[in-house]
């Protein structure tokens, strides 16, 4: 990996913090009012994705002058289907984690002892919920920096705006 690609790698990451703040905070909350987990997560995905664009594009991925320029709502919609992809792997992953593997047992000790001290909405199975979103992270970043990076954010070479660039010299 080049020193480029890392240093955009990073500041992807730090959008991505700001994003999973977005997405957790709404699922988190939406859970809390016992909306169900796959449909917080859509509400959470709709909006972290929006965030993700607005940042990605002014922070990370920024355009290139000797590249073609892009058009903003090509991008968002691009966007939009590169975090796709990750949102449908986080949807199956929250699937197998919550209702196959049973994360909530896990949490069973912790909400006990939330519950008696008289949270009743922090229960084992909201904190399951947060636990296996908090696993699916570990797959969907990496994902989602990929796609974005080479296709989303992708800019196309443009041939008079790079033949200048050799002229001025």
């Amino acid at each position: 990996m080049k020193k480029n690609d890392l240093i955009q790698f990073l500041k992807f990451a730090l959008v991505g913090v700001s994003n999973t703040v977005v997405s957790e905070a709404v699922y988190a909350i939406l859970v809390y009012w016992k909306i169900h987990y796959l449909a917080a997560s859509l509400i959470g995905f709709l909006l972290s994705v929006l965030n993700a664009y607005f940042w990605s594009s002014r922070y990370v991925f920024t355009e290139q002058p000797h590249e073609e320029k892009r058009v903003w709502w090509k991008v968002l919609i691009k966007t939009y289907a590169a975090y796709l992809w990750g949102y449908l792997a986080s949807a199956a992953l929250l699937v197998f984690w919550i209702d196959l593997i049973k994360v909530s047992r896990f949490m069973e000790h912790l909400g006990t002892r939330l519950v008696n001290a008289g949270y009743e909405r922090l229960d084992a199975v909201f904190l399951g919920n947060l636990l296996a979103a908090a696993l699916n992270l570990v797959i969907t970043v990496p994902m989602n920096f990929v796609t974005n990076k080479y296709w989303a954010y992708r800019q196309k070479s443009n041939p008079k705006r790079s033949s200048d660039r050799f002229r001025r010299g």
